[in-house]
């Protein structure tokens, strides 16, 4: 969910439980080198890195992003470089150490599933985020946003600690272009590791015939996920189907099809609208071995949400006034992404305007092709200039925000700007609030994930 919101801690405690807890592996990388600099006051990150496996990588962490006692408030977090095809040494290790950092937490003293979620339209991340994972022993790898077909022989691949290759998306060219890793880079020898299962996340029963098609492609399972989940959601299939308040609007066209879905063979979980009791019970009738709950356990304590952003969506909640929009435009990759409309977020219009944009963080740039030749990045969430010079196409990006700043300040990491102001958060959240709002109801001061599981398994 989110950056960081389906944290190690709600992962940790979920999977205690005898479930698959599942972290966030968005922009870890930035999140680790934050909390270094917020201090590390737990401990929690030092503590893992101790048990990364080149002790070299982690002092160089260390030595780069952590502050003893931590920042000033008032003082800007260091960024990161970008990603790019071409990365950096320090930035590849860096992406490996954070995730493996994140997993090792959640696994830490207990034999329990974890899994990790990762984009695939973050392309220039996903091979040492995977190799990454691997090392700390994750169970199950997630992805969605995107068709993740070259996945299941990365993870083969990477298990084996062989480099691998992989395909990027480059706009404005039908050239093939690829990104490298090696993981002999990062440790030197590479043993081979436990294989994680993988499991795509995806909307529609073709897409399921399409990675069935071939081994190299075939998933473990799939995650079904339904228009009415959180953050991305797969873009409406019927024309015209923005309405003039730039919300997506979903049709019968855009219900998966689970009777083909079982048709095909592989297991499956359903996701979107399944966080109840009584949904539980008619996913397994439908034939899913179980399902994916997201929104619940985001308004769990243990979730990286803010405690203000929890006790806001619980307030909403209770009083029947939270209200989801799947805006069109909010997010810079294209697809439609649930906000929730609550007040000091960038779902407000007003606030959203007198916000200076900027592109400082990148993760949904967009490689695309200059006409001078060179590979250039760009962003609906950069600088309207800027992005016009890039050859981008400035009516596609009205409304756009830049969901890597706003995600951080969810977290309680948002930027600290030159004119003091903190970047503010935008919120995302599932449209189906049954589950959530009985949990209101009957826990109004809150509830912990071991308390969301009791209310799941109720008969």
């Amino acid at each position: 969910m989110g950056i960081a919101v389906s944290s190690w801690q709600l992962a940790r405690q979920i999977s205690l439980a005898g479930e698959l807890g599942v972290v966030s592996g968005t922009a870890i990388d930035s999140v680790i080198a934050r909390r270094l600099q917020d201090g590390d006051l737990s401990g929690d990150i030092r503590r893992a890195l101790a048990h990364f496996p080149d002790k070299a990588i982690e002092c160089e962490i260390l030595k780069r992003y952590f502050s003893e006692g931590g920042r000033d408030e008032t003082t800007p977090y260091i960024d990161l470089p970008k990603l790019t095809l071409k990365p950096t040494k320090m930035t590849a290790d860096l992406l490996v150490a954070a995730t493996f950092v994140e997993v090792w937490l959640a696994k830490e003293g207990h034999d329990g599933i974890i899994g990790i979620n990762l984009l695939e339209k973050i392309q220039l991340a996903i091979p040492a985020q995977i190799f990454g994972a691997i090392l700390a022993g994750v169970d199950y790898i997630l992805m969605g946003a995107g068709i993740p077909a070259q996945i299941p022989k990365l993870i083969d691949e990477l298990s084996q600690g062989n480099p691998v290759s992989m395909r990027v998306d480059i706009a404005d060219t039908q050239d093939k272009y690829t990104i490298t890793f090696d993981p002999h880079a990062v440790l030197g020898t590479t043993p081979p590791f436990a294989r994680p299962r993988f499991l795509a996340i995806v909307s529609s029963h073709a897409l399921v015939a399409y990675l069935n098609r071939d081994s190299e492609t075939k998933p473990d399972g799939y995650v079904i996920e339904n228009h009415m989940a959180g953050g991305h959601n797969a873009p409406p299939r019927a024309k015209n189907s923005i309405d003039d308040r730039g919300e997506s609007i979903y049709t019968e066209l855009d219900t998966p099809n689970i009777e083909k879905i079982r048709s095909l063979g592989s297991p499956f979980w359903l996701a979107g609208g399944y966080g109840t009791p009584e949904k539980i019970e008619e996913a397994i009738k439908l034939g899913a071995q179980g399902v994916q709950v997201g929104s619940l356990f985001a308004l769990a304590k243990e979730s990286g949400f803010t405690d203000e952003i929890r006790t806001q969506l619980r307030r909403s909640l209770t009083l029947n006034t939270l209200q989801i929009m799947t805006d069109a435009a909010a997010s810079p990759t294209g697809f439609p992404f649930k906000v929730a409309q609550l007040p000091h977020t960038l779902s407000g219009e007003n606030l959203f305007a007198e916000r200076t944009k900027i592109c400082d963080l990148g993760y949904l740039r967009q490689p695309f092709k200059r006409p001078t030749g060179g590979i250039g990045y760009r962003c609906p969430g950069e600088p309207d200039a800027s992005f016009e010079f890039k050859n981008g196409d400035l009516d596609a990006s009205a409304g756009s925000k830049c969901l890597c700043n706003a995600l951080m300040a969810d977290i309680g990491l948002g930027q600290v700007r030159p004119d003091g102001r903190v970047e503010l958060p935008l919120v995302t959240i599932g449209s189906d609030l049954d589950g959530p709002s009985r949990m209101a109801k009957s826990h109004p001061f809150g509830w912990d994930a071991l308390e969301a599981i009791k209310f799941l398994r109720q008969k």
